[in-house]
């Protein structure tokens, strides 16, 4: 089965077809929600809640047009409102998937400089969670899922002035939160 026949399954009322999304889409789905979100359980629900809302809303869907981006912006967006929702900053701790930088600080050769290098990575982490959800949403967007400004637009059916915007603003609060912090 190809992701086609799948949607075409769905559309026909077989859920045997939402098995083959699941599989196929999942993990980036888990792992984008989280990098917004920080708490593994609640990613894991909001994803579980979208592949239920795409089985329900998928009747509407273009079937012309890739399923991914459809649904990774629903995992965006649902993402950011249970931020909002919940009307919290999850704090960074032992718990944080540090497995991102494995791969980076593994190719750095002194310990010195890994340890260095994992300070960096930690200041980064606990900044982004002082941004908003969605300027969070959108750094992920750009850096995880290497989204174009323009495909970031097009999926949140917002300007491209206005993602340039966001993106801009979480980047200058970025900037401004790391260099509070080594003038500390």
């Amino acid at each position: 089965m190809d992701e086609q026949q799948a949607i075409q399954r769905l559309k026909q009322g077989d859920i045997s077809g939402l098995e083959f999304l699941v599989a196929e889409h999942q993990v980036k789905a888990v792992r984008t929600a989280y990098l917004i979100m920080r708490d593994p359980a609640l990613a894991e629900d909001v994803v579980q809640d979208c592949f239920i809302h795409a089985f329900h809303a998928i009747r509407r869907f273009d079937s012309t047009r890739p399923f991914e981006p459809w649904f990774m912006r629903s995992v965006v967006n649902a993402a950011v409102k249970a931020m909002q929702k919940s009307a919290r900053q999850v704090q960074v701790g032992n718990g944080a998937d540090e497995s991102l930088f494995v791969e980076i600080a593994a190719r750095v050769e002194s310990v010195e400089s890994q340890v260095e290098s994992i300070e960096v990575q930690n200041q980064i982490w606990e900044a982004m969670q002082k941004l908003s959800p969605r300027q969070r949403a959108v750094v992920v967007q750009r850096y995880f899922l290497e989204m174009s400004e323009k495909e970031m637009a097009e999926e949140s059916g917002a300007a491209v002035g206005t993602i340039k915007w966001l993106l801009n603003a979480a980047r200058e609060r970025l900037r401004g939160l790391l260099a509070e912090r080594s003038e500390k």
